[in-house]
């Protein structure tokens, strides 16, 4: 672990209250300020609090940087081969993800994993200080459980991130406030990083409040640290666990956004556009003064799109599917009708001129129609869970606990909103309840297929099942579920053992002897 990690404190130009929705976007790192002497007052117990929402693990699903690399969960979908980024000769990681060669490319791939290991680890020690210091802060009570609550949602969040990257971690609960402290760690066990997120999420869950996140001041809360849980329980497969805490989701309030129309006002068109839906569980978010979404919207086309639009000088297609991945939508589907989830032509109301294309799609989820055509400035928030995810957690959960008669109507819910021939809950439910187990476990998966490939959650997936999605090239909706490791990905690059995870940065092993390096890795 890096001793750099000492750094506890941040502050940023405004103080923060606890009705602020998007004032913590402002919050900037602050250098060499040891722990115990920068948690004195309540005020800079929430800047340390509120500098977690943008670092490290929900950074990674929504920071949009760079117009070449979307965000860095997009990279191990890249593993699947279902999903490409067409400027992968410069984005090399892209690439090599993609062909299952990091092996013998992991000097090129080791400065990513670097940030993703330093931002992550520097988000854990920011929330084990506010673990450690905030009860002895003067101030009220209920301040002090909910911003430690908080602090341990993010610990989890970030070792969630991590020990699916990258399996054994450093484990710490320690705050690194001291040069007496031993910074340099051995690798803790897959498990026992698992029971320290397991902790600290019973523990976000009993001790914070209720709430919408987008309609309560959109910080952390029950809800939110219940939905993390159920998909730790999930990633686990304890079913039983993973009930548990969905159902507190289910019964929170949150709901499935519903289709006013089958076209502009779809469900998916509003998810696109609004920031202010009961769907939304927890989402990264931007603001078009303090912190606008950077290239979001042109990694919906591609680099052809330069000359239709001039808010923005580069246009590349950074996470888009292949057509082989589009085929797991049958023909009825909604969400693969054209400016849905994709789309393969646009034409700018402004100037007439036409994106199209041809055989290629775009993501039509991540455009921004104002910043394209008159801001240049996205502020759109990605979503990090929502309640369809939910449905789909519950419904695989169920199935596995307690049969597929509690889980069908789950299920029916994410199917009936994206048929487009008017097809019932209640329908789709009697149809469901006549499957097997096993067989009703595959339709769920066959549904985050198609309904999550947008928020990066495909490879999670393949590695919690230990199985990979052969999806048809000539059938649409055929898919099969093959053992992961041997499989051909959509690229025809078999799995090994070792591509199960990404390596460790060669700069963390020549900082921490301890650490030993994912078999088959370079390690200088």
């Amino acid at each position: 672990m890096n001793i750099k990690y000492i750094v506890l404190g941040l502050c940023g130009s405004a103080l923060l209250t606890m009705s602020a929705c998007k004032d913590f976007l402002d919050e900037n790192p602050r250098t060499e300020v040891g722990g115990d002497s920068y948690y004195q007052t309540q005020a800079q117990a929430l800047e340390n609090i509120n500098s977690l929402y943008r670092i490290g693990g929900p950074s990674l699903y929504g920071n949009a940087n760079g117009a070449y690399q979307a965000p860095f969960a997009s990279i191990p979908v890249m593993l699947t081969g279902y999903f490409t980024n067409s400027y992968e000769g410069q984005e090399q990681i892209n690439q090599y993800s993609r062909l299952l060669t990091r092996q013998q490319n992991t000097r090129v791939v080791s400065g990513r994993m670097n940030d993703i290991w330093n931002s992550s680890f520097l988000a854990i020690n920011i929330a084990n200080g506010a673990i450690k210091n905030i009860p002895n802060i003067e101030m009220a009570e209920d301040l002090k459980t909910r911003y430690v609550a908080e602090a341990r949602f993010f610990r989890a969040f970030n070792y969630f991130y991590l020990v699916k990257m990258f399996g054994a971690l450093p484990l710490s609960t320690e705050a690194y406030d001291s040069l007496d402290r031993d910074f340099f760690l051995k690798r803790s066990s897959v498990e026992e990083v698992y029971a320290v997120i397991e902790e600290d999420l019973i523990a976000a869950v009993e001790a914070l409040p209720d709430g919408i996140f987008n309609t309560s001041g959109r910080r952390v809360n029950r809800n939110v640290a219940a939905m993390a849980l159920a998909n730790v329980y999930l990633q686990q497969s304890k079913y039983a666990e993973a009930v548990e805490y969905i159902d507190i989701v289910i019964a929170s309030g949150h709901t499935l956004e519903p289709n006013t129309d089958l076209a502009a006002n779809s469900a998916y068109n509003k998810l696109r556009t609004s920031d202010n839906l009961a769907e939304t569980i927890y989402s990264f978010e931007f603001d078009p003064v303090i912190n606008p979404g950077g290239s979001w919207p042109t990694y919906g086309f591609t680099a052809s799109a330069n000359s239709v639009f001039d808010k923005y000088t580069i246009f590349e297609r950074a996470y888009g599917p292949t057509n082989r991945f589009l085929n797991i939508y049958e023909d009825d589907d909604l969400r693969i009708k054209p400016n849905q989830f994709y789309h393969w032509t646009y034409t700018n109301p402004d100037n007439g001129e036409t994106w199209n294309g041809g055989n290629v799609a775009g993501v039509w989820y991540f455009v921004e129609e104002d910043a394209l055509l008159n801001t240049g400035r996205s502020i759109k928030d990605r979503n990090i869970y929502r309640y369809a995810e939910a449905l789909l957690i519950a419904a695989e959960a169920k199935a596995r606990a307690t049969g597929v008669a509690t889980a069908a109507g789950h299920l029916a819910e994410i199917k009936a909103r994206a048929s487009t021939t008017g097809e019932t809950v209640a329908t789709i439910t009697s149809q469901l309840q006549g499957l097997s187990v096993e067989q009703f476990v595959q339709e769920v998966w066959k549904e985050r297929l198609r309904e999550l490939p947008l928020e990066f959650k495909m490879w999670d997936d393949c590695l919690r099942t230990g199985l990979f999605p052969n999806i048809s090239a000539t059938v649409r909706g055929q898919v099969t579920f093959q053992p992961l490791v041997g499989a051909a990905n959509g690229s025809n690059a078999v799995f090994k053992q070792s591509d199960l995870v990404f390596p460790i940065s060669m700069d963390e092993l020549q900082r921490n002897r301890n650490l030993e390096q994912n078999p088959e890795y370079q390690t200088n």
